[in-house]
């Protein structure tokens, strides 16, 4: 089992490019139960052209679908899905999301995501969101990975 994945594992595994692919890098993994991982906020980012001009601020919608993403990988690697064009990851819910800080150009976003149950196809993760220490984003995600009919 894969302890670390680079960004070439990353887009074997997830269908997203960019600019939606939002992870970097996977950092540690406990599989079946936990993943960490990265994504480096640049001043390049094509949404911070409007949001907003004058103090770019990463867009909070945006950590959530980091932390679906990093789930996505996690349970990618206990099914052993990757991307196709035969299925996809679709958000089901989000539940209990806060946000407590922003997030600028410069930051690194450090996503861990922890496996909180599954039911057939639907799968919960909880997730948190810290930038040099400070948690700055919390939220549960709710997902399926399904076949593309």
């Amino acid at each position: 089992m894969e302890t670390e994945i680079d960004i070439h594992r990353i887009r074997e595994i997830l269908p997203h490019r960019y600019p939606f692919l939002l992870v970097d890098r996977v950092v540690e993994v406990t599989p079946g139960e936990r993943l960490r991982a990265l994504k480096n906020v640049t001043a390049n980012e094509p949404f911070f052209d409007g949001h907003f001009p004058h103090r770019p601020v990463f867009p909070g919608v945006l950590m959530l679908e980091s932390i679906a993403q990093a789930s996505a990988i996690l349970v990618s690697l206990i099914i052993d899905a990757k991307a196709s064009r035969k299925n996809v990851y679709l958000f089901a819910g989000v539940d209990k999301a806060r946000f407590k800080a922003p997030v600028e150009p410069g930051d690194q976003l450090v996503i861990d995501v922890s496996l909180e149950g599954q039911r057939s196809s639907l799968w919960r993760c909880s997730g948190t969101i810290s930038v040099q220490g400070k948690t700055v984003c919390t939220s549960d995600v709710l997902f399926t990975h399904r076949p593309i009919e």
